[in-house]
């Protein structure tokens, strides 16, 4: 798993529960560090230790843990750089969920040795998407979620958000847009801010 990942869960936790449940939970796995450095590799089984030591350490569900963790990635002003990413995708909400298939493609562009799950979008019908996704990581169809209802809010769309695990593990996210134009949008400028 790509340190910018595991950075982002430290990055999550720290800033959400605390600089001390951080070490509970590094120190519960016996890894030898408590920081993840963004540009180095770490093996799967850390980042899904992470997960479940954060999730014995607080008592609240891993599904909670993880669709807060999505909502953190494009919400935290720290992390401006992932929400631009997204917004890149379309000037509308369901342009962007068309363009959620090219996403590990931009994002390698950004970084790239880095590796995002396999996404897969299919507009069923009218206004309902089905997102597939497929991960080293259990559970990432949730952090998906996040992400997802932070981007929907961002474009001004009211969506309602499922998720279920198919066959060998494959997520998928239903997605039903109930309107495109419910209220206003966030503004969005294509070159970034500087002060």
């Amino acid at each position: 798993m790509h340190g910018l990942i595991n950075k982002s869960v430290q990055n999550y936790v720290c800033d959400t529960f605390g600089n001390d449940i951080w070490a509970l939970v590094t120190s519960s796995m016996d890894l030898g560090f408590s920081e993840f450095e963004a540009m180095l590799s770490y093996d799967d089984d850390i980042t899904i230790g992470l997960i479940a030591g954060l999730e014995l350490i607080t008592a609240r569900p891993r599904q909670d843990l993880l669709e807060d963790l999505g909502t953190y990635l494009v919400s935290a002003p720290k992390l401006e750089g992932v929400r631009r990413l997204l917004r890149f995708g379309g000037v509308n909400f369901e342009e962007f969920l068309h363009s959620l298939d090219d996403l590990p493609d931009r994002a390698r562009l950004a970084v790239s040795d880095l590796v995002l799950p396999g996404l897969e979008i299919d507009e069923r019908a009218e206004g309902c998407f089905e997102l597939h996704c497929r991960s080293t990581v259990p559970g990432f169809g949730f952090v998906l979620v996040g992400m997802l209802r932070v981007i929907a809010d961002d474009y001004g769309a009211l969506v309602l958000l499922d998720h279920e695990v198919g066959l060998n593990g494959l997520e998928k996210v239903f997605i039903t847009l109930i309107d495109r134009d419910f209220s206003q949008g966030r503004q969005f400028d294509l070159g970034a801010r500087t002060a």
